[in-house]
Formats: C-alpha cells, sequence, structure tokens
C-alpha cells in the first residue's frame, strides 16, 4: 500500500493520520507516529461521512 498525510500535516510529525488509496471497498488509517501500529479498515462510506463532518467543523 501507498501511504498519504494530509495536505495540512506539519513537518513535526504532529497528530496526523495517514491513508492508503486504491483499496476498492475499504479506506486504510494509520497514525503517522506509528506506521507498524493497527490500521483501522473503514467502509468507503463511513470514511466520506468522516471526511464530510471534518470539513465543516471551525
Amino acid at each position: 500500500m501507498r501511504w498519504r498525510r494530509s495536505s495540512y500535516s506539519n513537518t513535526q510529525g504532529g497528530e496526523c493520520v495517514e491513508v492508503a488509496d486504491g483499496l476498492l471497498d475499504v479506506v486504510p488509517v494509520r497514525d503517522s507516529k506509528n506506521p507498524g501500529g493497527p490500521i483501522l479498515l473503514l467502509g468507503v462510506s463511513a470514511w466520506e461521512a468522516f471526511i464530510d463532518d471534518v470539513r465543516r467543523r471551525p
């Protein structure tokens, strides 16, 4: 998998998540500070709902 970090993340490695693209039915998510740790698999609709919610926040 090829992981990517949000363009809003800073270079100090703060509280960031990484996601992997290209899978059909799921979006893998992991903690950027612990790349060898657990991976959360979200359904596409759950991921889209999460992103929509984050975008609506001030």
